[in-house]
């Protein structure tokens, strides 16, 4: 279970964008990382471009290259447009899930609790965060894991904005239907990450 544990905001910084929901705690956006800071930006190449939207969306959704690659053969052999077919895999990975049900308030947290066996998935516990949910089932949150104080907090504010292919009542989430691209609110050029792998 790889993941990345370095220094978050410089991923961001180099991205252009806020890639795991900071917010107002993330500084200098629009400097580039490194000690050469704005001096080293020039316009991209076409490959450059595609290249820095496959980065973005794989450090979005906490995905290592190797496991990216498999979304994207995946994607490729299903019927249909593959980008969208892409999204909807990344989409349905059950750290995703929880976080767009409004169980964690970012989707390296959901990952955790996922990993820390805090959800259940049709009753039972599942630690897999790439676990794929699939229309039908339902994703909640243990006894436990609703009695830390910050889930707590975060299920006491406000109903949260669900995606279309997501219904919740009070700790309980379900998966209606499969994801479209619409739903996906983050600015995504799924176009550029199929070309790049497509050359």
């Amino acid at each position: 279970m790889a993941r990345y544990t370095g220094p978050k905001d410089k991923l961001s910084r180099r991205e252009g964008t806020d890639l795991f929901g900071k917010g107002s705690k993330l500084t200098r956006l629009t400097v580039p990382p490194g000690m050469h800071g704005p001096r080293g930006t020039r316009t991209p190449s076409q490959y450059g471009r595609q290249l820095r939207e496959k980065q973005k969306v794989r450090r979005m959704y906490g995905v290592l290259e190797k496991q990216f690659k498999k979304y994207i053969t995946q994607a490729l052999k299903s019927k249909g447009n593959t980008g969208e077919m892409l999204i909807s895999l990344l989409e349905r990975r059950l750290d995703n899930t929880v976080y767009r049900l409004g169980f964690a308030p970012s989707r390296s947290a959901a990952r955790q609790l996922v990993g820390h066996r805090h959800v259940l998935v049709n009753g039972k516990k599942v630690n897999i965060p790439s676990y794929q949910v699939r229309v039908g089932e339902t994703v909640n949150l243990t006894s436990k894991a609703l009695g830390i104080p910050s889930i707590k907090k975060l299920l006491q504010e406000e109903e949260t904005r669900l995606p279309s292919w997501l219904k919740r009542k009070a700790v309980i989430g379900k998966v209606s239907s499969l994801p479209k691209r619409e739903d996906i609110a983050e600015p995504i050029s799924e176009q550029d990450i199929v070309e790049f792998y497509s050359r």
